[in-house]
């Protein structure tokens, strides 16, 4: 049998193949096997965040702290497997898994809507909301932003300065510029809100804005009602495309309070709100997110409806069916409903004593360092105010893992270690970075 590079193709003889790859190479067209396609390709630095949980695993340090990955852990420093979960679980045994339909389970979808706009929205009423379950809270956005460059290409993107990196790289990933809006003020550790009003007054009219309406990642602070008002105000008059990102339901005040922004905006405009139950449900891994679109009647939601089903399918087809079985049983039933809202307001009230025992703790130590903006902050996270120089001496001297930009997850925090966390908080603000 002849070597397969000298077999005729396509009734093309030996020789003749031979002359046209001689030509080739002539013409330099040929690419040789010392070559490659890919040798301009740039080496992936890796998620900052990921990677930096890949070398708190490494380290040998039983004494060491991870404040740094947006995951809950419990008091013993694990993840916990919710019991409404486990009874979930229980309920939905192991049939046969068939493919999900592009939009997802029936259920899911119907469950997303009533927790996140409330049972009785008047969108929810009037049929004018389009819901696909997702891949996690990413795929929300990633699924957001491919529907938006499709149908309101070339406008600007707006995030918050700071905010979670891949706002920026999902939208640029779908073609879209992104710009920033202040929101962070570094001098009171507050809102900037001057600052984010003016720069949406300030912005091309029909501009994209992404916001979090509640627990802000990475800062922590979150607008009160009346700036959500004033910002409202603002979003509408000058016809911004709003999408919001709430990866946090429940950790902020109550999974009612926490969607107040969303449900009140709902109700004087269209919107996108991309959410997430991979940290209320403890459910990670298992990538339970959901995408809705409120339009201005039935019929437009139908065709929105449509729209996202083909980005979906232009994308990773259909979402996991399991994920979607195990929180369309817990929303969908009253007794799993009712003890799953008791675990997420137990995981909230956790967080919320660790910001006060990590407070407590500093002020036991030094009375000259401003502790109060923990216990003002929400959520998961805290903006700490140390600088990437300090970080760096936490995580090298104390095995005290942050984010480098000083944000810190709170829900690493148990007694075991707020202690030497706090010690290592007070001397390293000691220091000058």
């Amino acid at each position: 049998m002849k070597p397969l590079a000298e077999a005729p193709s396509q009734g093309l003889g030996l020789a003749a193949l031979t002359m046209r790859r001689r030509q080739a190479a002539a013409t330099g067209l040929e690419i040789s096997m010392t070559e490659s396609l890919f040798g301009q390709v740039e080496a992936f630095a890796g998620d900052p965040i990921l990677s930096l949980n890949d070398s708190f695993k490494t380290d040998p340090r039983p004494e060491k702290v991870n404040l740094s990955i947006g995951v809950y852990t419990d008091e013993q420093g694990r993840l916990p497997v919710l019991g409404s979960v486990r009874a979930a679980y229980e309920r939905i045994g192991f049939a046969e898994r068939p493919y999900l339909p592009m939009e997802g389970h029936a259920a899911y979808r119907e469950g997303v809507q009533k927790l996140i706009f409330g049972a009785g929205h008047p969108a929810l009423a009037e049929k004018r909301i389009a819901t696909i379950q997702t891949l996690g809270g990413t795929g929300a956005v990633g699924i957001a932003a491919d529907f938006l460059a499709k149908h309101t290409p070339g406008r600007t993107v707006l995030v918050s300065d700071p905010t979670w990196d891949n706002h920026h790289g999902l939208f640029q990933r779908a073609g879209f510029k992104t710009a920033t809006y202040p929101y962070w003020n570094r001098t009171t550790r507050s809102v900037d809100f001057d600052g984010m009003v003016k720069a949406l007054e300030a912005a091309e009219a029909g501009s994209i804005v992404v916001l979090q309406p509640v627990c802000h990642n990475p800062t922590g602070v979150d607008l009160d009602a009346q700036q959500q008002a004033a910002v409202t105000d603002v979003l509408v008059a000058k016809r911004h495309i709003v999408v919001f990102d709430m990866a946090y339901q429940g950790f902020g005040s109550s999974l009612d309070e926490d969607a107040a922004f969303v449900r009140r905006y709902a109700e004087r405009a269209s919107c996108l709100v991309a959410n997430s139950f991979s940290k209320n449900f403890s459910l990670y891994g298992e990538r339970c997110g959901g995408l809705s679109v409120v339009c201005r009647d039935a019929d437009e939601a139908e065709r929105v409806l449509g729209q996202l089903k083909l980005a979906v399918r232009r994308s990773y087809s259909s979402p996991p069916m399991t994920a979607g079985l195990l929180v369309a049983t817990v929303l969908g039933n009253d007794d799993l409903r009712a003890q799953w809202t008791r675990e997420v307001e137990t995981m909230r009230t956790r967080m919320d004593s660790m910001r006060k025992r990590l407070a407590e703790q500093i002020r036991s130590l030094s009375n000259e360092i401003d502790v109060g903006f923990l216990t003002n902050q929400r959520g998961m996270f805290s903006y700490t105010g140390l600088n990437e120089q300090q970080v760096t001496t936490l995580r090298e001297r104390d095995g005290v893992y942050l984010v480098g930009s000083g944000r810190m997850c709170v829900a690493g925090l148990n007694e075991a270690n707020v202690r030497t966390v706090a010690k290592s908080f007070v001397e390293v603000s000691q220091t000058r970075g």
